[in-house]
Order: structure tokens, then sequence, then C-alpha cells
């Protein structure tokens, strides 16, 4: 297992915080706009949570999130990012808008988003399929305040810290079991026999 990293993977600061509490253990992805080619993918399976704050709308979160949201103006970014966890991608599961829209929907209870934000993604790049990412959170040994860098600025999922942030003495934020029976539970819903 690697020990320090530097790859980090950008996502909504009230989303990485139910990660973090256990609230979730998925992410819904299309792709930033300024991703490669476009579309999303994933470049490594083992990442630091980015916690952004920008372009947070309370309007798409369920509202026991939308309440702990703070707005804040676009191109807004803290002097220091605050680095408390990392995560393993377990799972890249994908739908398409030929599948039937009602499994996607029924996926409302393992995330922290609504009807609107799913609506709006799957509605955005239609042609593109909707990416589930199921992540293994771990919160770091200790929080870690980075300066913030003009390089992590910009839609795009993936960034490269200016710092290496060690991953050793981290602990799971849920038990194997308890992941291993969300994976499996979520599974059934998009794919069932």
């Amino acid at each position: 297992m690697e020990t320090v990293t530097n790859y980090a993977f950008k996502e909504w600061d009230i989303a990485i915080q139910a990660l973090e509490m256990g609230k979730t253990i998925m992410l819904l992805r299309k792709g930033g706009i300024r991703e490669q080619g476009g579309k999303f993918k994933v470049d490594h399976d083992k990442i630091l949570l980015y916690p952004t704050l920008e372009h947070q709308k309370p309007t798409l979160l369920k509202p026991e999130y939308a309440n702990l949201v703070q707005p804040v103006s676009s191109g807004w970014h803290p002097k220091t990012i605050k680095i408390s966890s990392f995560a393993e991608i377990t799972h890249i599961l994908s739908w398409n808008n030929a599948q039937n829209e009602s499994s996607i929907h029924s996926l409302i209870k393992y995330h922290i988003w609504n009807q609107e934000f799913v609506r709006d993604r799957l509605q955005f790049k239609p042609q593109q399929p909707l990416y589930i990412l199921l992540l293994r959170t771990y919160k770091l040994s200790q929080v870690y305040n980075i300066p913030y860098h003009p390089s992590y600025g910009g839609c795009r999922s993936w960034i490269k810290l200016q710092e290496m942030i060690p991953l050793t003495h981290s602990r799971p934020v849920l038990t194997q079991e308890n992941y291993a029976q969300q994976v499996s539970t979520i599974h059934q819903i998009l794919q069932p026999s």
C-alpha cells in the first residue's frame, strides 16, 4: 500500500463531509469542464479528498445537507485547503440513459443529492454515461492545511498537490463489513438479477 500521495480528487466540501461521516459511499460524476477530452475518467484509485466550496448549490442537496452549505462567489478560494481524508475508489459503475431510469432514482437514499441534481446530471451530456463511484473513505492521522495553489483551480476532477501527504495510520470510516454490505445493496439496485 502506498504510504504517501499527492493525487487529489476535487469534490464539494459537503460531499466530502458526508463521506468522512460515513453518511455515503457514493459520488456521481459526468466530468468537469476542463476534463481531458470533456469526458470523465478515473486517473487514480487511491486519492486524497480535496474539498471545494465553489459551485456548491443547496438547491441540489437533500434538506439535511442543504443547510450546511456556505455559499461563496464564483472564483473564490480559501488561502489554505483542509485535507483530512483519502479514499479508495473500489467500484466504478456507469449508468446510461438507455437504462431504466427508476434504478438510478432508487439510489437516492445512498447519496446526498436530491432528484433535481440527478435529473440535471442525466440531462448534461446525455450521450455520456453517469459514473457512480463507490469510495471507501479513510480519515488521515491528522488534518493537513495546505496552501492554495493556482494549479488547483478550475472545473476538473483531478489535481496534483504541490506536496506529498502521508497516508500511514489512517483509519477507515466504515468497517469492511458495513462497506461491503452497502456496495452489495447498490449493485443489486443497479443490476438486479
